[in-house]
This record gives C-alpha cells, structure tokens and sequence, in this order.
C-alpha cells in the first residue's frame, strides 16, 4: 500500500470562458511509501499548493488520479487518516489556542478527557506549552503557524500534509518543526511537505520531488539525485604567491589574492572524471608548495540539493 499515489495528474484553470485553458499541472505521477518524509519542491507557481489540493479534494483534476492510500483522494475514510496545513493558514483570531483546537478536535469526533489530554499533548509537542488560555490574536506569525502545526496532528493522523511549514519560523523554531516530523517518521507516520528551505529537505526526507512549470522534473531518494562526487574544490593558502593569476589554470569559479592569504575555489569539468579532476587538484597544490606557498586547506565539495534544484529548473525554463 502507498500513502500517496498520483497518476497522470493533469489540471486546466480557465479565468474566463472566452480565454484559452492553463495547464498548471502536466500529467504528473508520483508515489509516497508510507512512513517517509517526502520533500515536494518546486518554485512559485510550479503547481505544489494545486497538487496539494487535489489530495484533499479541495479541487479536482482535469484528468488523471490521485490516491491516499489506495483510495481516491477526497474519501470520507481517507480524509480522516490525513492532518494537513496550509502555506497561509488563517484562524479565527478571537479564539483561544484550547478553544481553537477543541473546535478542530470536535470535527474530528474527539472530546472529553481525551481530547483535553491531547490538546496538551500537541501544544508541547510544538513549543506551545503555557498558551493554551491565550488568544489566537496575541500570537505573532510563528506562534500561529505553530498552533497550526499542533491541530494537523491533534487526531494523530496517519498522513500529514504541510504546505510551507517553516513560514514566518526562526531557525530555532524550523529546528523543532525538523524534529517533530521526524518524530511523526518514527512512530510511523508518513509526513508530505512542500518548502522552498532546501536545507531542511537536505536534513530529514528520504525521497524529493522537484516540480517546475507543472512538470514534473525528478523523483527519488537524495542519495540517486545528489553526486556523491566532488564538484568543486576550495583551496587556501598562506604566504600569497604574485603571480598566481598568469598560471595556466582551468575552471577557476573564484581567485581572491588578498595580502596574507590567497583562495581559490577549482571546479571541476563537466566531461572530466574523478580520478583526472583529483590529479589536477593535486597538481595545483604541489604548484602552490613549489611556489612557497604553505597550504592552510583543501576542501572538497560535493553537490548539494540546492545545485541540483537550480540546474533542473534553470534548464526547464530555457526550454519555456
């Protein structure tokens, strides 16, 4: 059984009737195992908010389907298994945050003991401990993206669905949403989020999806979209060397030859191997070492997520 299965997923928007139709999202399938964290990446525009709301059945697809697990998504059975937040989200600010999740809870057929025991429950979980008599007004925008948080897992959904969870969050505050849904990923849960933090996708998914234009780009686990190669290797030394800029030197992305240090950062080609890109760094250093130069570091680094992200919508959109 898959959390999520989207097949072919297609959607037209038309402002008018007159006006030609706009594909916002162009047959687009992809699946979610459960117990994962799953990153849905993309730019603005790029169609995540509209997929998201295909799984929740707030619209509908012009063609194709989407799944919850194995069942049409919109189902009474499935909506029930699904916590969800939207980017955005707006709540009724004359509320207080028990009196907000008791409303929310009562939808989802809790009540007495325990849903008063879970309220305090979700309001720790998210760093909320001590607000729960406070009004929603008084919460400044992280607090209520919190408080959001803590009524998407107050039924203890089996999916949870966070559409920009790290809105208006400091870092401190993103940490702690990294570690619920990790938590979430430990008791078995499978949690779908879009962002636009590659950092944090970087730190806690085991699968990505990258969106652009309504096309799908790329799926899968980081470990197959991100080279465990060097792509770039960062060079610093001391006792700068004058004329270090008439070497023959190829690929250099950055020179910086400043009064006691020289840096430089030597990419490595797009048809050159491992083994050729290392000989080459190599001989660079023992340059520098002839030279006089004392090496104070060499750093290799790999492809991030972020590389890979722009490479693919950079592409995309040379095409459009």
């Amino acid at each position: 059984m898959k959390a999520i299965e989207v097949k072919q997923l297609t959607k037209y928007y038309r402002q008018h009737f007159w006006t030609p139709r706009r594909k916002v999202l162009k047959e687009v399938s992809f699946e979610v195992l459960p117990g994962e964290v799953f990153g849905f990446l993309g730019p603005n525009g790029s169609g995540k908010s509209t997929t998201i709301k295909i799984l929740l059945e707030i619209i509908f697809p012009s063609a194709g389907a989407a799944l919850v697990f194995d069942k049409p998504a919109g189902s009474r059975e499935v909506k029930s298994r699904i916590g969800f937040l939207p980017e955005n989200p707006y709540f009724y600010d004359y509320l207080t945050a028990r009196e907000f999740l008791e409303f929310h809870g009562s939808l989802m057929g809790m009540g007495g003991r325990n849903l008063k025991s879970r309220i305090f429950e979700v309001l720790e979980k998210v760093g909320m401990k001590g607000t729960e008599n406070s009004r929603l007004r008084t919460f400044s925008k992280g607090m209520v993206q919190r408080v959001g948080l803590a009524q998407a897992i107050l039924h203890d959904p089996d999916l949870i669905i966070l559409d920009e969870p790290m809105t208006g969050l400091d870092p401190l505050g993103r940490k702690e949403v990294r570690d619920i849904m990790l938590d979430l990923k430990a008791n078995g849960k499978t949690v779908f989020f879009s962002t636009h933090i590659l950092g944090d996708v970087e730190a806690i998914c085991d699968r990505i999806a990258i969106l652009n234009k309504g096309e799908l780009l790329s799926c899968g686990p980081l470990e197959t979209l991100i080279s465990a190669e060097s792509k770039y290797v960062d060079i610093l030394w001391d006792n700068p060397i004058r004329d270090v800029k008439a070497w023959d030197l190829q690929d250099i992305l950055e020179l910086y030859d400043q009064v006691e240090t020289t840096y430089m950062k030597l990419l490595r080609g797009e048809e050159e191997t491992q083994s050729d890109f290392d000989g080459r760094v190599n001989k660079l250093v023992k340059s520098c070492l002839d030279r006089g130069g004392r090496i104070q570091s060499v750093s290799r680094k790999k492809e991030s997520l972020e590389d890979v992200f722009v490479r693919q919508v950079g592409v995309l959109d040379t095409r459009i």
